[in-house]
C-alpha cells in the first residue's frame, strides 16, 4: 500500500515478462470486479483476490470497436462484457469519453422492432437486452444527464413497454429506464405519462413474472411521486376505478411467493400517497360561510335527532329553533354548541374530521344513532362527547398513519388491510370511534378523563396495527379484544421491564458491585489453575496420543507441568518435573497468534484447534509452552487465569457470562424488601428427616 500503483503494476508485469505495464490494471476477482485505482486501493481487504487484466482505457477501446462489429457473435459478446464492466466507474468514464453512449443509442434506435410488429430473433433480443443493461449501468454514474436522451431513443424504449410480444428482460430494462427518467425533469415525466398509460402499467402488473411486475410497480410509483397534487389525485381515482387495491391485496400481498423488500417499499409508498390525499381536507379549517359545509354539519344533527325534530319544529319561532339546535349540538358533543363550526376551525384535523363524522352517520346510521342517543341519556359528566371525540380521533389517526408527511425513501411498513378496503381511512374511523365509546364506558370516564381515554384508544390502535392484521374485520376483532384491563396489564408488564432495565439506581449499584464480583471471578480462575487440567499433545501428524498435565502452585508463583499416563486424573504437584516461574512469563498468545497453529493446514479440525489453542511466552529467550484446551470452557478459564497472573484484564466470553449471572443475583438480593426483617448470621440448621415416609395427602 506504500508504493504507487504504477510501480506495483510494473513489478507484476516484469515478473511475468509483460511489456507495456501501463496497458494493464488490477481488478477484483469476486463481486463487482472493480478496477483498483489510487482512489479506492485503501478499500482492499486482507484476503482479497486480485487479477492482472487489461487496463480500463484499453478495454473500453476494445469494446467500443467490438459493439460496432458486423459479426453478430462478436457484437453480442462485446455488449455482454460491456454490461458487466459498466458497473465500474473507471471503465464507465473511459467508455463514455470515447462517445460510447452515442453508439449504444444508435444500436437501440436502429433496432428492427417497431410498434405493432416484432421481427427480432432471440439472438437480437439478447443483444438488445445487453445493450439496455449497459446503458442503465453507464447512466448510474451520473456522467451524463437523462435530459440529453434523444426523442427517437425514448420512443423506442416506450415501444418496448407498450408492445405485447417482447422479450421479458428487455421489457424489464425498458421499464427501469423510464422509471429513472421520470424524476429528472418535468418534460420527461409528461412524455412518459403520455406515452405509457396507466392501463398499460396495470397490464404489466397482472403478469406472473415477478420481476416484470416489480418494475411496472416501480414506474407507477415514480409517476405518482413526480406528479402534481391534482395529477396525483386523478391518477389515484383512476386506479381506484380499476380496483388496483383489491388486485394488490389478492395477487401480490397474498401470493404464494414471499414479498420482497423492494415491493414492500413500493406498497408503502402507494399507501402513503393514497393516505396523503386526505391532507388537503386535514389542513383546511371549516368556513362558517360555506353553504355546503354548513349543510354537512346540519346533516349530523338531523340524522341523530330526526324523529324528535320532525314534528312541530317548523312551527317554532326562530329563537326557539336556534335554542333547540344548540341543545342538539350539545348532545352531539360539540363544545361550542351555539356555533359548532368553531370546533372545526382547528387544522389539522380540519374538515377531515367533519368528513369522517358524516361518513359514519351515513354509512353506519344505526351505530351513529346508538352512540349519540346512548350518551344523551347518561349523566352530563359521564357522557362521551361524539363530536369532540371524533375531532381528536381524526387527529390521532392522521398522526399514526403519517398523513401529510413525505414518504420515506427506505420504509417498508405498509398495512396489508389498507389494500383490502375501499375508503380505508373512513372505515377505520368508523371502527375506532365506536372503540372510543366502548373504552369510555370501560374506564367509567367523566369529561375530565377525556385526554386519558384518547391516550388509551391511541395505544389500542397502535398496538393492534403493529400486529399487521390482514383485513379491517380482523383489526376490529383484535382492537375490541384489547380492552382497558388488557392495556393496564400490558402497561404494568412493560413498566416492570423498563424499571428493571433502565433504573439509574440499579445501574449505579451494578457499577459499584462490579469490582467485588470481578475479584471473585479472578479467585475462581486461579483456584481452577491450582486444581490443574489434563491436556493432549498434538504431534505434527495430528495424532492426539500423548497426555500432559499442568497446574499452578498454591502460592500462585510457579506453573508445574509434565507428561502423564492415560487414566491419571489429578497427579500430585511433586510428580510434575517441569516448572515455569510466573515472574518469567512475558505474554499470552491465543488462536492464530500461537506458534503451534501457524504451520497447520486448513480444515475443520484445524479450525477447532484454533479456537482452543493458547501459548505462554516465557523467559528472556522467549520460549513457548503451547496448549490446546480440551473444551471451550477450559480455554476460557485458563486464558482468564493466565491473564490474571500477568496482571491483565480477563477477556473471555465466560467472564462476561459469569459477571452477568453474579450481578443479577446480587442485584436481586440487594433490592429485596427486607425492612424490619432480621437476617441470621448463620444458615438455619437442616431439619432431621421424618421418622417414616408413609405419608400422603388424600385428595378424595
Amino acid at each position: 500500500q506504500t508504493k504507487p500503483l504504477a510501480s506495483v503494476l510494473k513489478d507484476v508485469c516484469d515478473a511475468w515478462s509483460l511489456p507495456n505495464a501501463e496497458h494493464y490494471a488490477l481488478q477484483y476477482v469476486d463481486g463487482r470486479q472493480t478496477y483498483i485505482t489510487e482512489s479506492n486501493r485503501g478499500e482492499i481487504k486482507n484476503g482479497s483476490i486480485l487479477r492482472l487484466t487489461t487496463s480500463p482505457d484499453q478495454e473500453a477501446e476494445r469494446l467500443y470497436s467490438g459493439i460496432q462489429s458486423n459479426n453478430s457473435d462478436v457484437k453480442t459478446d462485446s455488449l455482454k462484457k460491456l454490461a458487466g464492466l459498466s458497473q465500474d466507474v473507471t471503465f464507465a468514464q473511459e467508455f463514455i469519453n470515447r462517445n460510447g453512449l452515442k453508439q449504444i443509442f444508435y444500436i437501440v434506435e436502429e433496432g428492427n422492432a417497431s410498434p405493432g410488429s416484432v421481427v427480432l430473433t432471440p439472438c437480437e433480443w439478447e443483444m438488445l437486452a445487453h445493450t439496455l443493461k449497459a446503458f442503465m449501468e453507464l447512466m448510474e454514474h451520473d456522467f451524463v444527464s437523462w435530459e440529453t436522451l434523444s426523442a427517437a431513443f425514448i420512443k423506442k424504449i416506450v415501444s418496448y413497454v407498450n408492445m405485447n410480444t417482447v422479450d421479458a428482460s428487455v421489457q424489464q430494462l425498458s421499464l427501469s429506464i423510464l422509471e429513472n427518467m421520470v424524476p429528472t425533469s418535468r418534460l420527461l415525466f409528461e412524455l412518459v405519462k403520455k406515452e405509457v398509460t396507466l392501463d398499460r402499467l396495470l397490464t404489466h402488473l397482472q403478469v406472473t413474472n415477478a420481476q416484470l411486475q416489480l418494475k411496472a410497480m416501480a414506474l407507477l410509483i415514480a409517476l405518482l411521486l413526480a406528479a402534481t397534487d391534482a395529477e396525483r389525485r386523478d391518477m389515484m381515482d383512476y386506479l381506484q376505478e380499476k380496483n388496483i387495491r383489491q388486485f394488490i391485496h389478492k395477487n401480490i400481498i397474498h401470493s404464494s411467493e414471499p414479498l420482497g423488500d423492494e415491493m414492500a417499499h413500493y406498497l408503502y409508498v402507494l399507501q402513503s400517497v393514497s393516505l396523503n390525499l386526505c391532507e388537503r381536507r386535514m389542513r383546511t379549517s371549516m368556513d362558517p360561510y360555506s353553504q355546503e359545509q354548513r349543510e354537512l354539519l346540519q346533516s349530523l344533527r338531523q340524522t341523530a335527532f330526526e324523529s324528535e325534530s320532525e314534528a312541530p319544529a317548523s312551527n317554532f319561532s326562530t329563537e326557539r329553533r336556534r335554542s333547540l339546535c344548540a341543545k342538539e349540538f350539545r348532545k352531539l358533543g360539540f363544545m361550542n354548541n351555539s356555533n359548532p363550526a368553531e370546533d372545526l376551525r382547528r387544522a389539522p384535523p380540519g374538515l377531515l374530521a367533519l368528513d369522517n363524522m358524516v361518513y359514519f352517520s351515513r354509512h353506519t346510521p344505526n351505530a351513529y344513532s346508538r352512540f349519540v342517543l346512548e350518551n344523551s341519556s347518561r349523566e352530563d359528566k359521564h357522557e362521551c362527547p361524539f363530536a369532540r371525540s371524533s375531532i381528536q380521533l381524526t387527529l390521532i389517526l392522521c398522526e399514526i398513519l403519517h398523513v401529510g408527511e413525505p414518504c420515506s425513501e427506505t420504509a417498508q411498513a405498509f398495512y396489508p388491510m389498507f389494500f383490502g378496503q375501499d375508503h380505508f381511512f373512513e372505515e377505520l374511523f368508523c371502527i375506532c370511534i365506536q372503540l372510543v365509546n366502548k373504552t369510555w364506558k370501560e374506564m367509567r370516564a367523566t369529561q375530565e378523563d377525556f385526554d386519558k381515554v384518547l391516550q388509551v384508544v391511541r395505544e389500542q390502535i397502535t398496538r393492534t396495527l403493529s400486529l399487521k392484521p390482514t383485513s379491517l374485520e380482523l383489526f376490529k376483532t383484535r382492537v375490541n379484544a384489547l380492552n382497558y384491563s388488557e392495556i393496564l396489564k400490558l402497561r404494568q408488564t412493560e413498566r416492570l421491564h423498563q424499571e428493571e432495565k433502565k433504573s439509574m439506581l440499579q445501574a449505579e449499584l451494578r457499577e459499584r458491585l462490579k469490582p467485588e464480583l470481578l475479584e471473585l471471578i479472578r479467585q475462581q480462575r486461579l483456584l481452577h489453575l491450582c486444581e490443574g487440567t489434563l491436556f493432549r499433545k498434538i504431534s505434527s501428524r495430528r495424532r492426539q496420543d500423548k497426555l500432559w498435565y499442568c497446574r499452578l502452585s498454591p502460592n500462585h508463583k510457579v506453573l508445574h507441568y509434565g507428561d502423564v499416563e492415560e487414566g491419571v486424573q489429578s497427579p500430585p504437584i511433586e510428580s510434575l518435573p517441569e516448572k515455569i516461574p510466573v515472574a518469567d512469563m512475558k505474554m499470552l498468545l491465543m488462536g492464530k497468534e500461537c506458534p503451534h497453529t501457524k504451520e497447520k493446514s486448513s480444515g475443520k479440525q484445524n479450525k477447532d484447534v484454533l479456537e482452543l489453542a493458547f501459548s505462554i511466552v516465557y523467559d528472556m529467550e522467549e520460549y513457548c509452552l503451547n496448549f490446546v484446551a480440551p473444551t471451550r470452557y477450559e480455554f476460557c478459564l485458563w486464558t482468564d487465569g493466565l491473564n490474571v497472573l500477568l496482571g491483565k484484564e480477563m477477556t473471555s466470553e465466560r467472564t462476561q457470562t459469569d459477571l452477568d449471572v453474579l450481578l443479577s443475583m446480587e442485584l436481586k438480593l440487594r433490592l429485596l424488601d427486607l425492612e424490619n426483617i432480621s437476617i441470621p448470621d448463620t444458615p438455619p440448621p437442616v431439619p432431621k428427616p421424618p421418622s417414616n415416609l408413609n405419608f400422603c395427602y388424600d385428595f378424595s
